[in-house]
């Protein structure tokens, strides 16, 4: 007796089904047959969590246990969100939602909004900028473009963490938020202010469209419903990234159902900053009793090496009982060790890896397949150089290069005018300082993050920029100095094909290559200087771990003891290397050279300076200024030190410039502890050269001899 039709097709779908497992691991394979939730996935790094979840819905699918049109998978970037799709339709699941939350959430709210509120959703601001500029101005508050990034970055971090403006001075301190620019008080009124200017100009922004999604599901039940008619299954990637609005409206979504499938990685969890709460992740379980969880640890993207390298990170102390963490079991055939490199300096740094480059291109390694990774995008220029000087490309990903940054290219435009304005100053270093202090930098960081801190960090590269010209090129002037930085900006801003992938260590998560460098990787940097408690240290230790995990055969990891060539080797390691055994290991001293020819980058041949008093190099800029060294007693004469003050106030003010521009406080300090008698003497002083001493000379010897 034949089968009826039905059955016949039933089976040949369940055999269809079936090949979807045949190509899924065991861990895998579970995920893609749990088709009821909840069920809750870690995914370590490389273990192939999207290739399980579009097969979990595939597969549901093919079954006939999912209609395509009621599942919707949310993920976070429109990337990923269209791999997703991509992926469900090689599978054979046309008609599945792939969507990004605020896609899905902007979606929605535009065909309900007119239903429930009789006119259209409001349109979406094109940018923040101008109506916090607004916002700022009604709190009689001025603000430039740094400020605005930051203020921007805490009105997006309070709306998605669900804090009012009337809250957010009393609950973003106790978040660890701290802005180098305001106060949180201060935050707050622009913060109320700016809802106010969108509101008076019926616009909405991006975290607005997640409020307003929430706002139709939650207050009107017939949205509810509908849309829950419309989604029945749910699935949720970076679950660990999910913000407390974010889960809102999830929660509103499924209505008390638990037909959901979340994956994540708690060790992946490198956002909080920006309101993600991984709490989420690791206690679905617990919320959940009957949940389903299965745990991915077959890596299937890095050699042994390098998995055992990510694992021993997070076993370290404070890691270990990462709740719901894995520990990765690499599927690949084992490869080279990691590499670990100490440098003197970060241009000896750069120059070595811009070699190693250089080989593995040589040897057949294609550009593309290559990245070098850091912790802050202002440790970007001397990599950008050293691939540039070999004309090696690089793209780099997230940020703009070095000498186009806004914050780079007005201190260039400040320092040109202090070359047109005619005697910039015998020294170069302190005239560039001086030039970026009227411009708002300092030699101390400010406090907190943002935008604010990287404008400083980039401003600070181009004082170390000054500094290592200086000491290859004592004689050179500020003229020299802008024509050395013209030339490195005109071979950076040569077009580019794809090449060598220059990133932050965020900006990298989520991709891969055959071969990456993790460079600056001392302590202070990484951890960053700012990560203070605990929890922050530990989110930098995972967004190291994130760094590790990228690579697929190959891993380099290295570090420089000091920031300038001829400073001081203070900085090791970061404590992250600890647990591969890694605590100062040094190179031998041929590999901390830059290779030869490197203009304006060499070590200067010039004697060391000797401290008058102990007799030691001196290698710090300030101490060669003092010609001792700075813990040493001071033999100042305080009497001629405030005449010399004082002449130097009217001084300024006679020629309409800034005082230091006559000269330093350093310098002072050293004439009043050397107390020159002739000009032969007050030559000898650091900071003192033939145009100083014909401006200057006679007045200040004047000064000298009658004190």
């Amino acid at each position: 007796m034949s089968q009826p039709v039905s059955d016949i097709t039933q089976v040949a779908s369940s055999r269809s089904a079936d090949a979807l497992l045949e190509a899924l691991d065991p861990e895998q394979r579970a995920v893609a047959t749990a088709l009821h939730g909840p069920v809750v996935v870690m995914a370590g790094a490389g273990t192939g969590k999207t290739r399980a979840i579009t097969h979990r819905i595939a597969y549901g699918v093919r079954t006939g246990t999912y209609d395509p049109v009621r599942v919707l998978a949310v993920t976070f970037t429109q990337r990923a969100a269209g791999e997703m799709r991509g992926r469900l339709a090689q599978l054979g699941a046309d008609g599945v939602q792939a969507r990004t939350f605020h896609s899905a959430a902007l979606r929605q709210a535009r065909f309900f909004w007119p239903k429930v509120y009789g006119s259209e959703l409001p349109p979406i601001a094109d940018r923040k900028f101008p109506l916090l500029t607004e916002a700022a101005g009604r709190c009689r508050v001025r603000v430039d473009t740094p400020a605005l990034r930051d203020l921007a970055g805490e009105v997006e971090w309070a709306k998605v963490s669900n804090v009012r403006p009337d809250d957010y001075a009393r609950i973003a301190p106790r978040s660890g938020r701290a802005l180098a620019a305001f106060d949180p008080a201060t935050i707050a009124r622009i913060f109320a202010a700016y809802e106010d200017v969108k509101l008076e100009r019926g616009r909405i922004d991006l975290e607005d469209v997640l409020l307003c999604a929430v706002a139709l599901l939650a207050e009107d039940e017939r949205v509810a419903a509908e849309i829950r008619r419309q989604y029945r299954t749910f699935v949720v990637d970076e679950y660990q990234d999910v913000s407390p609005l974010q889960q809102s409206l999830l929660n509103l979504w499924l209505g008390g159902r638990d037909d959901v499938c979340v994956v994540g990685d708690p060790a992946q969890t490198i956002y909080s900053w920006a309101g993600a709460d991984p709490e989420n992740l690791v206690r679905f379980a617990s919320k959940h009793p009957n949940a389903t969880v299965v745990k991915l640890v077959r890596d299937y993207r890095s050699t042994p090496q390098i998995v055992d390298v990510a694992n021993k990170v997070l076993d370290a102390t404070g890691s270990a009982g990462l709740p719901g963490r894995v520990t990765l079991r690499s599927q690949l055939e084992p490869g080279p060790e990691p590499t670990y490199r100490e440098y003197s300096d970060e241009v000896a740094e750069a120059d070595a890896v811009a070699r190693a480059i250089q080989r593995l291109k040589d040897g057949g390694t294609a550009l593309r397949d290559i990245a070098v990774l850091f912790r802050t995008n202002a440790q970007s220029e001397n990599f950008e150089q050293a691939l540039a000087e070999r004309k090696i490309p690089a793209v780099l990903k997230g940020a703009e290069r070095f000498f186009e940054r806004t914050e780079i290219r007005q201190a260039a435009m400040l320092l040109r005018g202090q070359v047109k304005a005619g005697d910039p100053g015998d020294d170069l270093e302190e005239t560039v300082r001086g030039v970026l202090a009227g411009a708002g930098w300092s030699p101390e960081p400010p406090a907190g993050k943002g935008a604010v801190r990287d404008r400083w960090e980039s401003l600070s590269a181009l004082v170390t920029m000054t500094s290592d010209f200086a000491a290859a090129h004592p004689e050179a002037g500020l003229a020299d100095l802008m024509a050395e930085l013209d030339r490195r900006a005109s071979i950076q801003h040569a077009p580019l094909a794809e090449g060598v992938t220059l990133a932050t260590l965020h900006t990298a998560k989520g991709l891969e290559w055959e071969c990456v460098f993790i460079v600056g990787a001392h302590e202070g940097t990484l951890p960053i200087s700012y990560a203070q408690t605990p929890a922050q240290v530990e989110e930098e230790r995972r967004l190291f771990y994130v760094g590790v995990t990228r690579a697929k055969r190959q891993l380099f990891i290295s570090w420089s003891t000091s920031r300038s060539p001829g400073g001081r080797g203070q900085r090791g390691p970061t404590r992250f290397l600890d647990p591969v055994g890694v605590r100062g290991a040094t190179r031998p001293a041929s590999e901390w050279q830059p290779s030869p020819g490197r203009t304006g980058r060499e070590r200067s041949d010039k004697p060391i300076p000797k401290c008058r008093v102990c007799g030691r190099g001196l290698l710090e800029a300030g101490a060669r200024k003092l010609g001792r060294c700075e813990d040493c007693p001071s033999q100042m004469d305080q009497k001629l030190y405030d005449a010399l003050f004082e002449w130097r106030a009217e001084r300024a003010a006679e020629e309409n410039m800034p005082a230091f521009v006559v000269f330093t406080d350093a310098t002072l300090t050293a004439i009043a502890e050397a107390r020159p008698t002739d000009e032969r003497e007050l030559l000898r002083i650091p900071g003192i050269g033939r145009t100083k001493l014909t401006k200057y000379g006679e007045p200040v010897i004047t000064i000298c001899t009658r004190q």
